[in-house]
């Protein structure tokens, strides 16, 4: 009995371990106690002046004066202040489940309630030591950050308050003060908000890997929030200061100038171009926001979905073009088809068709030929042994030769249609990356085509993931849409046999497709989405085994 009771207090100890700085607070100054809660804090930081916390903050729609602050100092916190949402659980659900597994992402779901008990009614502080722990435990610290940087400035930028944001960028220094974990936020903050410094939880990494328990600092709730500001500022007082909640009342008291962000049910999206910078490439496969609630569906949904897929792709493989698109729009996948698609010719390679398209799934081809109703060839620079296997058209690997990919083009455009995609990767976003300008020296023969896609619950691309997923991810969509534009067949002056440079006719049909779809160019290439993305370049090495293929 007595190693159970050894044992029992073992575990106790790490549960107070565990808790310790959600509950435990460290004095603000040496010789000075820091207060045992906020509440208490608050009541005598406020007490003499007569009127209530609330009371003595503004709300922010208040600060008009955007000008002449490019000299300030401001300070925010980013829940419920800088974004509209108060909750960081749709971002910790991201982080499970895309540095993470679904697994993972599914024992925090089921978690949700025991973490909203200790946020809303016992301690904050401990609501989201909770979340650190399930959605960070065990994963590498590399991963967090990668995730950071490619997946969550999307729903960060959609969830951007539109009048705190204009507040917080008319300041020439810009700092967050905030209880996420610091190496989760900080690449969004500082890449698209261009924050000089994060004051954020700081996490236990172990060899790179993340423990799930914090430091001692804690997590940075109500005092901890001051005194990281006084640590980090000093004796210097920030000119300004804001906050939502009466947990931010402390730092915010210190500042020169304050004001409160209050709660607005309706309020609307921060404008796509008012962002200081473009958002232009993202990863992750979930294209919702993860709320509970959705993340409920999402789950619930998950087999329904796999198994739509699997329909979707048979009747994509086995039945005929003429009736393939009625039985998949039955199914739920739409195609929209604009402009009219070329008749059929007798094929050889001067009157074969050169079909140029704009990248946004490795379905493309596929779609393409279901709206042309016969069958096209594609090529493509890379595609899994299990997406090749399983494609319902023909596709030939390209490459990165010019010389070698260019007699490869010319011969198979000798033997029928051929469908290319020169910006050579995906693009999720309304813009067009640069065009290799080969398909311009190849024949004269090329008709345009813009392509979208429209997804409502999971993104059918990835540059982190399994590419052989990519397929079943876009056909798990509850419903699936395609937009396809047919453009006019390119004059003669506009071709390489016309006069032009293949740059120039390059250049040109990407200008075509971008106006068809209301899209902006842009001189970016595949290297600088995976750079960006995945930290590399894209390139995966000729000689491989079939594992390396399947996870590149």
């Amino acid at each position: 009995m007595d190693f159970m009771k050894a044992d029992n207090l073992r575990v106790f100890e790490s549960l107070c371990h565990f808790f310790r700085p959600c509950f435990i607070q460290p004095p603000l100054e040496r010789g000075k106690p820091m207060p045992g809660n906020t509440s208490l804090f608050i009541a005598q930081e406020f007490s003499g002046s007569g009127l209530s916390p609330a009371e003595m903050f503004l709300p922010v729609s208040k600060c008009c004066d955007f000008k002449g602050r490019e000299k300030q100092t401001v300070v925010s916190d980013l829940d419920g202040t800088l974004l509209r949402s108060s909750s960081s659980f749709p971002y910790f659900m991201l982080l499970a489940f895309e540095a993470g597994s679904p697994l993972r992402a599914l024992l925090l779901l089921l978690m949700c309630p025991i973490v909203g008990l200790l946020y809303y009614f016992i301690s904050e502080a401990a609501g989201i030591q909770l979340m650190i722990f399930i959605a960070l435990a065990g994963l590498k610290a590399e991963d967090v950050t990668t995730v950071g940087r490619a997946v969550l400035p999307k729903f960060y930028l959609e969830d951007l308050h539109p009048i705190s944001y204009k507040v917080f960028v008319s300041c020439g220094k810009r700092y967050i003060v905030t209880a996420n974990p610091r190496i989760m936020v900080e690449p969004f903050l500082k890449e698209y908000l261009a924050v000089d410094h994060v004051l954020g939880t700081e996490l236990q990494v172990i060899k790179g890997y993340c423990t799930g328990l914090v430091t001692e600092a804690g997590v940075l709730v109500g005092f901890r929030k001051l005194k990281a500001v006084k640590e980090f500022f000093k004796e210097k007082k920030p000119d300004l200061g804001l906050g939502d909640r009466p947990t931010d009342y402390p730092f915010m008291s210190i500042c020169k100038e304050a004001y409160v962000v209050p709660y607005q049910k309706n309020i609307g999206a921060l404008p796509r171009e008012e962002y200081l910078k473009p958002l232009i490439f993202h990863d992750g496969r979930l294209a919702i926001r993860p709320t509970p609630l959705v993340s409920l569906g999402i789950f619930l949904w998950f087999p329904i979905g796999l198994a739509l897929a699997v329909t979707r792709n048979l009747v994509g493989l086995c039945l005929p073009y003429w009736l393939a698109l009625p039985v998949g729009s039955f199914l739920g996948v739409r195609i929209r088809v604009r402009g009219i698609p070329p008749p059929v010719q007798i094929t050889d390679e001067k009157t074969s068709t050169l079909y140029v398209c704009s990248h946004r799934t490795l379905l493309d081809p596929v779609f393409l030929t279901v709206a042309l109703r016969r069958p096209v060839t594609a090529v493509t620079y890379s595609i899994s042994c299990v997406t090749e296997a399983v494609s319902p058209i023909k596709t030939v690997r390209l490459t990165r030769n010019r010389i070698k990919d260019g007699e490869i083009m010319k011969k198979l455009l000798s033997q029928g249609d051929l469908a290319v995609c020169p910006e050579g990767t995906t693009c999720r976003e309304p813009y067009l990356l640069r065009f290799s300008p080969l398909f311009a020296e190849i024949t004269d023969n090329i008709i345009p085509v813009a392509m979208n896609v429209t997804v409502n619950m999971f993104h059918g691309t990835t540059a982190r993931g399994l590419k052989s997923l990519d397929p079943i991810f876009f056909l798990m969509n509850p419903f699936p849409r395609y937009d396809i534009v047919f453009l006019e067949r390119l004059p003669r002056e506009m071709t390489c046999s016309g006069g032009k440079s293949s740059v120039e006719v390059a250049n040109h049909v990407q200008q075509l497709l971008a106006d068809a779809l209301g899209f902006q160019c842009t001189n970016l290439k595949r290297r600088d989405k995976y750079m960006m993305l995945a930290g590399n370049e894209g390139i995966v090495p000729e000689a491989r085994n079939l594992l390396n293929v399947m996870t590149t």
